[in-house]
């Protein structure tokens, strides 16, 4: 397996845990039970998976109201874009 075909299966794991974890922590906030910190969605976001909780926060309305996250993952989305371009544009 060559280092690309990692980098990209790495951003799509990452992209789906940040979906899912949106989507998770709507459900709990639905349910008044333990709630998945907002440290922790930031976490996964930077890590790799922006545009997956980018759309996380569309699907499931999760998050929409907060500027920090309203703004904040659209500007994490275009850094990683151009970080990954760069990757495979070397």
């Amino acid at each position: 397996m060559g280092i690309g075909l990692e980098v990209l299966l790495y951003i799509v794991v990452a992209n789906l845990m940040g979906y899912i974890m949106m989507g998770v922590d709507k459900k709990k906030a639905r349910e008044n039970q333990w709630r998945i910190p907002e440290r922790t969605l930031w976490g996964i976001a930077i890590l790799g998976g922006s545009l997956g909780s980018f759309i996380g926060m569309r699907t499931f309305r999760h998050k929409t109201k907060h500027n920090a996250f309203r703004i904040g993952m659209p500007c994490l989305i275009v850094v990683h874009a151009v970080l990954v371009g760069y990757f495979f544009m070397s």
